[in-house]
């Protein structure tokens, strides 16, 4: 089955907590906090893998979460850090924000990509020793690992997309042109996915060029298939447009290019407005001598280069291929997508909200529940720290502003205390 499109979770590793440790040897008096760090958490990466070809993977697994950091040891270990998370997709693929939709990047080269950072281990008390604070009972928790939904979308990296109404001979030229074998019968909708193939020119020459299938007049409404598959020539360079020149079943050539070319601007201007070479198939079959004529005129009329051809015997075949790879030459690389997502700027370090219920002062803030973590309140010096934390970064200021008075009960992530100035 062939998968385009897909949304999934990511989960990055939380960081290790530091550790509280105290050294331990015989001989050795007071020898110290020895509390180790956290290891960093995994991060979520993104890989292109060219032995893959559809997001088949993601329809039956969609949250991926990556390793968390290892806590510290004593003796000042550190803790291992979490591995990375490696998620292989098709070279194409686009990887977006699943809420805005904007391009996170653009998978089409064989850099990775980090899309979720792991959490930074915490540190161990180590740390926090001071010639007046010998003994710190606390550490500090690791960091959270970065979350976020992506959507992922495949769009094939082809120079050339083959275009044209069903049974028009589009997978028959494909498999003449290139080692693409698609399935080939006389009936419309045969082809039901894309079928990309890489048509070799000389040595060291050849471009690639896809298949789309189901493209009809009313394909924006739904007929056929509908637009499903035309973000797979949104990069091409170059459309080829096949045509049933021999009108084998009776419809009109140029009516049936103009159809297909509104369908196309209906999708978007920019890829109608794209390069188009018009290739007019099956002139092994009999046909009226008019029917070609007016689609000459035509083809003249709009300054479109014109290529007869027999994509069953192999006639005219050389010739549109020679002709494809010399306007080739003349246009832009293969489109590659430009990040449309940029990150949010990272908080304050100390950001910090007082909300007050019910007489009950809540200080909340993501800052305040690292600092929670870090902090035994069963030990003296420990709760002492706690409390010059809380009045350097404000939070004393922020409650008189407020309107705390003497004896008001305020609530720290569910630890209440009672307020004395």
């Amino acid at each position: 089955m062939f998968i385009d499109v897909a949304k999934i979770k990511l989960k990055a590793g939380d960081g290790g907590d530091g550790k509280v440790s105290f050294h331990r040897e015989k001989y050795v008096a007071a020898g110290g906090p020895d509390g180790g760090d956290g290891g960093r958490g995994g991060n979520i990466v993104f890989q292109v893998d060219d032995n893959l070809s559809t997001l088949m993977d993601f329809r039956y697994k969609r949250k991926y979460q990556a390793e968390r950091g290892v806590d510290g040891g004593g003796k000042r270990c550190s803790g291992k850090d979490g591995a990375d998370l490696v998620i292989r997709v098709p070279r194409g693929t686009l990887l977006k924000d699943a809420a805005s939709g904007a391009i996170l990047k653009d998978l089409s080269e064989d850099e990775p990509f980090v899309a979720a950072k792991g959490g930074n281990g915490g540190w161990g008390n180590a740390h926090f020793a001071t010639p007046t604070r010998q003994t710190p009972r606390f550490a500090k928790s690791g960091q959270k690992g970065e979350e976020r939904e992506v959507a992922l979308e495949l769009k094939l990296l082809a120079d050339v997309g083959l275009v044209g109404f069903p049974n028009v001979g589009k997978s028959t030229l494909l498999s003449r042109l290139s080692a693409a074998r698609p399935k080939i019968a006389n009936y419309h909708f045969t082809t039901l996915t894309p079928n990309l193939g890489i048509v070799s020119v000389g040595e060291g020459a050849s471009f690639a060029m896809a298949d789309i299938p189901g493209i009809i007049e009313g394909a924006s409404e739904g007929a056929g298939l509908g637009h499903d598959f035309l973000r797979h020539i949104d990069r091409c360079r170059l459309l080829v447009h096949m045509v049933d020149g021999a009108g084998s079943e009776g419809r009109d050539p140029v009516a049936d290019i103009e159809a297909i070319n509104a369908e196309l601007a209906q999708y978007s201007p920019e890829l109608a407005s794209r390069p188009q070479i018009l290739a007019a198939n099956k002139m092994d079959v009999s046909c009226d001598p008019a029917m070609l004529d007016m689609l000459k005129s035509y083809a003249a009329e709009k300054g479109l280069p014109l290529y007869t051809l027999s994509a069953v015997t192999g006639e005219g075949v050389d010739e549109l291929k020679n002709a494809v790879w010399q306007t080739l030459q003349t246009l832009p690389p293969v489109k590659v997508y430009e990040p449309e997502w940029t990150p949010e700027a990272p908080a304050p370090d100390r950001v910090i909200e007082i909300r007050v219920e019910d007489g009950v002062y809540y200080v909340e803030g993501a800052w305040v529940e690292e600092l929670v973590g870090s902090v035994n309140f069963d030990d003296y010096e420990s709760r002492m720290y706690f409390e010059r934390a809380l009045k350097n970064a404000g939070v004393y200021e922020k409650l008189e502003e407020a309107g705390v008075g003497e004896g008001d009960t305020v609530d720290v992530l569910g630890l209440q205390f009672e307020y004395i100035r």
